[in-house]
């Protein structure tokens, strides 16, 4: 990777602290109206110990819940990616304890689709850059490599109990909101980036050989070429076809761009897999 595309990452990773920060302070924390994950988890946390003689602060618990989490990743997932996904943790802490907690608007609905919006953006193009914002994320790519089946439900598990306990604490209509939070967070980043864990990606290349090399350097992925011919030029071509997760998809990008600016990929969710899907 050249400086100028770690300085982009670094770039569109303090952007997306600041969105998700943004979100927090001036929309869903005012609100109490949570969000996803473990950024859910530490609003939660935050609300209840807030009431105790041991406050803290959102950002503060955030950060504290991703150490075991990249300690995790650092092991089972790769340097790299662990430690831009806790520097993306710890600036969106730090701007979580700059930003100051205002209130925007009184309706809790426009709180709830606005903080949803901007913490999407923030997490999406994070992802896309081939980072993420720890938590969930993490804990995702460590579950999908120890085992090939959908994490989906751990997701669901996990943002079920931040509903019922914003439920609980500060009565149901709360906990709907959430709810819209949640969902508008999801289809932003489905338009953004992807939700689905698998991608099937098609690349089209006169470099097959070449660019097949490239891929296999830097993922543990196997790939399948089948010869192919321009429809215009009738030039002879490959089609490589490789499954990825959503989390190596920047890295198949740069790879492809390396060898061969010139090739066609198409990149389709892939909903589920039959057969040897490597987990290493």
């Amino acid at each position: 990777m050249t400086l100028v595309s770690e300085l982009k990452k670094i770039t569109i990773i303090l952007l997306g602290a600041v969105l998700g920060a943004v979100s927090l302070n001036y929309f869903l924390i005012p609100a109490n109206v949570y969000a996803s994950g473990f950024t859910g988890i530490a609003q939660l946390l935050a609300s209840v110990l807030k009431e105790t003689p041991i406050p803290a602060s959102t950002g503060i618990l955030l950060f504290v819940l991703n150490i075991p989490v990249a300690i995790l990743g650092w092991v089972k997932v790769g340097k790299a990616f662990t430690i831009y996904s806790f520097f993306s943790v710890a600036a969106t802490t730090f701007f979580l304890e700059v930003i100051p907690i205002k209130v925007i608007s009184e309706d809790i609905l426009l709180n709830a689709v606005f903080g949803g919006v901007i913490a999407a953006i923030g997490i999406g193009f994070t992802l896309k850059w081939g980072a993420s914002t720890g938590g969930m994320d993490i804990v995702a790519m460590v579950l999908s490599r120890m085992k090939d089946r959908p994490i989906g439900i751990y997701f669901f598990s996990l943002n079920a109990f931040i509903i019922l306990t914003a439920g609980l604490l500060y009565g149901w209509e709360k906990s709907l909101y959430t709810l819209v939070t949640l969902y508008v967070t999801s289809r932003v980043i489905d338009v953004i980036h992807t939700r689905h864990e698998k991608l099937t990606a098609m690349i089209i290349t006169k470099k097959g050989k070449e660019v097949q090399q490239a891929i296999h350097d830097r993922m543990v992925r196997g790939i399948t070429k089948i010869p192919a011919k321009g429809g215009f030029t009738d030039e002879d071509k490959d089609l490589l076809i490789i499954v990825v997760t959503r989390y190596e998809l920047y890295d198949l990008e740069n790879t492809i761009k390396s060898v061969d600016p010139h090739a066609f990929t198409n990149i389709v969710n892939t909903t589920g897999i039959f057969g040897f899907f490597r987990q290493e």
